[in-house]
């Protein structure tokens, strides 16, 4: 296990949290060379291509881009990478949420073909641990989210060798239009002061980005089939939903739902989908739309309360990490391996647990699901939900 200080505040930290990102890194690759039974490689070798050789018409189902939901059995996944991160300068959309700096360990066995995103290219930004922030895979289409943080503008260029991978191998790339990301986009008045504050404004559809211009992050979203369901939050305004909405219309239909949270970000350690007709819902986080489930006839399940100790150290995010899962299969999740009552519930569901230790990449900001980005799954396009 690594031990490493936590670090507190603004970019003053960021000499320190290069060494962290560095240290994570390394603990990181061992967990996924131990967790996938990886390539071994590095995004750079993983490209069999050249720029000189021609883009050609594939088939539908030779894509190397496929996935229409959380839980068909999962063939090939992006895993972050905490080399080189960096504390963001503490703008007001940042201040928002608690700023800390992390740690790590792991262990297990699947048969998933693991890519990475690429150091060399990666020359600006907090970041690239969190691919599931910045990339969402809808059939046989990826598409690069926006971002709202200034400091995740550049995060994209880490994986542009893997995208341009897959691009050629012929799958749909999209780039959703880059916001100028000015002042106009944040309210440079948003109360951090109390929950309460925060409360009110949320419950009236009030958040630190505006509507100046188009912003998302790809983990405000969900699949379920045809069905896409998105929160408005912190960095995803209703812009952002609108032209995902005409982008991914007629063929997927998106529905906004909320919850009684007064700093969303990012759905999946609120309301994580995790197979047909069957959700996890944070009961600290309820959803406001959630008979709307039931009456589809889903199975809504509860999560036991997260084991994680107060003193450990979360940055922008909470302990409810322990639901924020990976499916391999309807009948297969990867889940911390600290959190037994989870695995337990999970067991009593039928599923079999993967348990890894992953408390210490929590640490910068996400779960497995956050941590991760499922490129394709075996299965076709259905609808799960009315």
């Amino acid at each position: 296990m690594l031990r490493v200080r936590c670090l507190r505040g603004g970019s003053r930290g960021a000499e320190a949290a290069h060494l962290i990102g560095a240290m994570v890194g390394r603990a990181a690759s061992g967990w996924v060379s131990r967790v996938f039974r990886s390539t071994s490689s590095s995004a750079a070798a993983q490209l069999p291509l050249t720029v000189d050789e021609p883009v050609t018409e594939h088939a539908p189902e030779d894509c190397p881009v496929c996935a229409f939901n959380e839980w068909d059995p999962l063939e090939e996944v992006i895993v972050g990478r905490a080399e080189n991160a960096c504390v963001p300068p503490f703008t007001v959309e940042v201040k928002v949420h608690n700023t800390y700096l992390p740690t790590y360990t792991v262990a297990a066995d699947t048969d998933v073909f693991v890519n990475r995103p690429s150091l060399a290219v990666f020359c600006a930004g907090m970041y690239a641990a969190m691919p599931r922030d910045i990339l969402i895979v809808v059939g046989n289409e990826i598409i690069e989210a926006p971002m709202a943080w200034r400091a995740r503008f550049f995060e994209y260029r880490a994986y542009r060798p893997l995208i341009k991978e897959y691009f050629r191998r012929g799958a749909k790339w999209t780039t959703a239009p880059k916001p100028t990301m000015s002042d106009e986009l944040y309210d440079q008045d948003y109360p951090i002061r109390t929950v309460e504050d925060r409360h009110k404004l949320a419950a009236q559809g009030k958040f630190v980005t505006t509507e100046f211009e188009p912003c998302f992050d790809a983990a405000d979203f969900i699949r379920a089939g045809t069905d896409i369901f998105v929160q408005r939050s912190q960095v995803t305004n209703f812009m952002g939903i609108e032209w995902m909405r005409r982008h991914l219309a007629p063929t997927y239909k998106i529905h906004i739902i909320s919850f009684k949270d007064p700093n969303p970000m990012h759905i999946d350690a609120t309301f994580n989908i995790i197979g047909p007709g069957l959700v996890l819902s944070n009961p600290d986080r309820p959803c406001r739309q959630i008979e709307m489930f039931k009456k589809a006839g889903w199975t809504v399940v509860t999560p036991p309360t997260p084991l994680i100790p107060d003193n450990h150290p979360l940055w922008m995010s909470s302990k409810w990490l322990s639901m924020n899962v990976l499916m391999l299969d309807e009948k297969r999740v990867m889940v911390d391996a600290n959190e037994m009552t989870i695995q337990k519930m999970f067991e009593n569901l039928g599923i079999k647990t993967i348990k890894v230790n992953i408390r210490h990449a929590n640490s910068l900001g996400g779960g497995f699901h956050c941590w991760t980005t499922d490129v394709r799954r075996r299965g076709t396009l259905q609808s799960y939900f009315l």
